[in-house]
Formats: C-alpha cells, sequence, structure tokens
C-alpha cells in the first residue's frame, strides 16, 4: 500500500490515471477483468440511466431515468427559474410519471435559489434528484441544501470530490443522500474502495459519475450502487454511441439500458494507439 500526498485536481487526476493503468496491468496479467479481482458481480448486468438533453428519447431507449443539464441560472431571475421548470415539466409529460427525472446544475447555484427550484422542481414535476447545485468545496451550504429540500427529493454530489478524506466531510456533515465520484478523478480504484466502504458503512448510496468500464467493473461488484450513468455523447443525445470513441477499442454500450460487464481482461478495452498525439513541446 503506498501512501501518497494530494489534495484535488491534476494531481489526483494523475494518480487516478496510473491507478486504473494498474487494475487493467493485473487483470490481464492473472486473465481476469477487473470486477473479478474486485470480488465478482452481485447482479447479472448494469442498468443506467442517460445523461443528455432528451430524457425522452432516453425512455424509449431503455433507460431507467434522464438527467437533463439546468440551462438558467440565478442571474436570469424569475424568468430563468420559469423557463427550468417548464423545461422539466415538458420533459416529465413526454416521460410519465415513473421515469426518473433529474437536473444537473453545474455548481452553478448559490442556496436561495437551489432550494426553490428543489420545491418547485419536486413537487411540480417529479424531480428525482438535484445534482452538484453548489460549489463543490461549500460543504456547509450542501448541508444546508439538504436540510431544506423537500422529503423525498435526493440531494447528490461529489464528482469533484476528491480522496476518501473529501468523501467523508460530505459524509460527516450530511451533505448528500448520493455520493458521486469519477474514478478518473477521485484516486483511482483502489481509492473508490475505501469510498465505497466508508458510504455503505453510513448507508449512503454511490452512482458514480459517468465514467464507462472504469466504473462498471466497480459498480457491479457493489450492493450500495444500484446503478450507472451512462453519458450521452451523440451530438442530439438521441443514440447510444460509445462515451470515449475514438480514444478507446472495444468499449460496451448499453442495449436497451442494459450491459453485462465482459468478462474479457483488465477492463476489456484497448487504447487506440492510432490516435495522433498532440506533443506541443518536443522531446
Amino acid at each position: 500500500s503506498t501512501l501518497y500526498y494530494g489534495r484535488k485536481g491534476i494531481v489526483i487526476n494523475t494518480i487516478s490515471g496510473v491507478d486504473l493503468a494498474l487494475w487493467d496491468l493485473l487483470g490481464k496479467v492473472r486473465g481476469e477483468p477487473v470486477h473479478q479481482l474486485l470480488g465478482g458481480a452481485v447482479r447479472d448486468e448494469l442498468q443506467f440511466y442517460a445523461t443528455g438533453a432528451r430524457p425522452d428519447v432516453a425512455k424509449e431507449l431503455g433507460f431507467i431515468g434522464g438527467k437533463l443539464p439546468l440551462h438558467h441560472g440565478p442571474a436570469e431571475g424569475l424568468e430563468g427559474m420559469e423557463k427550468n421548470i417548464a423545461l422539466l415539466a415538458d420533459m416529465r409529460a413526454k416521460c410519465g410519471d415513473d421515469f426518473w427525472l433529474m437536473y444537473d446544475c453545474w455548481m452553478s447555484l448559490d442556496i436561495d435559489y437551489a432550494t426553490r427550484l428543489a420545491h418547485r422542481a419536486y413537487h411540480e414535476c417529479g424531480l428525482k434528484w438535484i445534482e452538484e447545485a453548489l460549489s463543490p468545496d461549500d460543504y456547509w451550504a450542501y448541508a444546508q441544501l439538504k436540510k431544506n429540500a423537500p422529503a423525498g427529493l435526493l440531494v447528490t454530489t461529489g464528482e469533484h470530490e476528491a480522496t476518501r478524506w473529501g468523501f467523508r466531510m460530505l459524509m460527516d456533515m450530511e451533505c448528500c443522500d448520493i455520493i458521486q465520484p469519477d474514478v478518473g478523478w477521485c484516486g483511482g480504484v483502489t481509492e473508490l474502495i475505501k469510498i465505497s466502504a466508508m458510504a455503505d458503512a453510513k448507508g449512503v448510496l454511490m452512482i458514480p459519475h459517468g465514467s464507462s468500464v472504469y466504473s462498471y467493473h466497480f459498480v457491479v461488484t457493489r450492493h450500495n450502487s444500484p446503478f450507472a450513468e451512462f453519458l450521452m455523447m451523440a451530438p442530439g443525445a438521441d443514440e447510444v454511441v460509445p462515451m470515449f470513441h475514438p480514444q478507446l477499442i472495444g468499449e460496451p454500450v448499453p442495449v436497451n439500458g442494459r450491459l453485462k460487464v465482459p468478462d474479457t481482461p483488465g477492463f476489456g478495452v484497448e487504447l487506440n494507439r492510432d490516435i495522433a498525439l498532440h506533443r506541443p513541446y518536443a522531446r
């Protein structure tokens, strides 16, 4: 076990990349998929919600929910709020009552706006969760938002959090209902194991930020990660395409909102070495 020091940002991003490469290498040396190295799958397949501008299309494609980007922030006042609610109401009408709808707020709100949005979106449109409404560093505001939010609406954050220590803050201060670490940013699979164990002990769900196979192999082994995120990378958010194309070869995608995690060694993908690398400085 190596002791490393880092806080957030590029240092931990780099450590995460190296960690993922080592897990991939270990799986290939042993001839086992990463999910087997992590103890084995606890379900036959993963199910997904889709992140993109067309939850109505995502429902037709078999996803269990759809997460919309928030278009209008506090600077646009009541008019912007009405537009946010109108878009959500339109999607609710198109998707029906049983489909999960979520709002991704891009760290752009203040506590007052987030509270008002949370109540209106939940009571008028049945919003399931409100994601990254505030600055990821403002644990105190998240704790307040969780208290302010209507019962039944989930407060989620964590994709820009790093290491078990950052997630310990989120959980100890009761900032959210679901944590959303990104395995490529938070410290890699090695750190994700520790974060997940802490969340499991505290009864907090963990739905990792969309990171394709690098989180799928983990999610399929954990009871407190019941489903995964799929980013709709097609320009119209209207078809399922590989998230990391063209960088990865062999990347699996959900069919009808479901995916059996491959049993190929490692993470089951290869880097596309035909892509030209941009080198701003000569060696």
